[in-house]
């Protein structure tokens, strides 16, 4: 049982919490009994509390807003490999983690794949894990170089409308941070805007599953 918060295993959990050491050692951690089970590989290390670690030492590791019962370290190279995928969300600098997670979880629905540019937010922080609930372990996520199909950017009120657009065939949705947008000379084959009103704009994560539902609704 571990009763010291200098242990080495609990200093490794505080370490995971810091995307410069994520990107060092190759390995993140999971928050809770639910997210431990969505996992496809062996923990490098698993702590229990109660069993463990004392429960008050596990809380002040966490970043979960309530404490979990278990927090597991895995390792970054046992997440899926890259594969292409006929529909992929391919993200332009979105610095929200939560963004990122969301994503993560809307293209797992679809079974589509995800790109990353460079200045996204990690999908392996805590908060990209808590919002991809466990569809990291099925989505594979790649590089904004990894991109292969007819490029669709998804733009506020400029090109056409997406229901008017043919998403048959291998399709990349482009989307940009909610605030920066796509910058006008990253390449694209068409530009889409999806058809709203009362808002201005579209949440980024809502414009992507809406983008994925019409290409399945297209699909049949």
């Amino acid at each position: 049982m571990i009763v010291s918060k200098d242990n080495e295993r609990l200093k490794l959990v505080r370490k995971l919490h810091e995307r410069s050491w994520r990107d060092k050692l190759g390995l993140f951690f999971v928050e809770g009994e639910d997210a431990v089970a969505a996992a496809t590989a062996a923990p490098v290390d698993l702590l229990r509390a109660g069993e463990d670690v004392e429960p008050k030492l596990l809380a002040e590791v966490a970043s979960a807003p309530h404490p979990p019962r278990v927090i597991g370290v895995y390792r970054r190279a046992d997440l899926p490999a890259w594969e292409e995928r006929d529909a992929t969300l391919a993200l332009w600098r979105l610095a929200d983690p939560g963004n990122v997670g969301t994503l993560i979880r809307t293209a797992d629905a679809f079974g589509a794949a995800v790109a990353l540019s460079d200045g996204c937010a990690d999908p392996t922080s805590p908060k990209a894990l808590r919002a991809s609930a466990g569809s990291i372990w099925r989505v594979p996520v790649g590089t904004w170089g990894e991109l292969a199909g007819t490029r669709v950017a998804l733009e506020s009120y400029a090109g056409e409308p997406l229901g008017s657009v043919d998403l048959s065939g291998r399709v990349v949705f482009l989307l940009g941070a909610e605030r920066e947008g796509l910058p006008a000379d990253v390449e694209r084959d068409v530009n889409a805007w999806i058809p709203i009103s009362g808002a201005e704009s579209l949440n980024v994560a809502a414009a992507g599953a809406i983008a994925l539902y019409e290409r399945a609704r297209q699909q049949g």
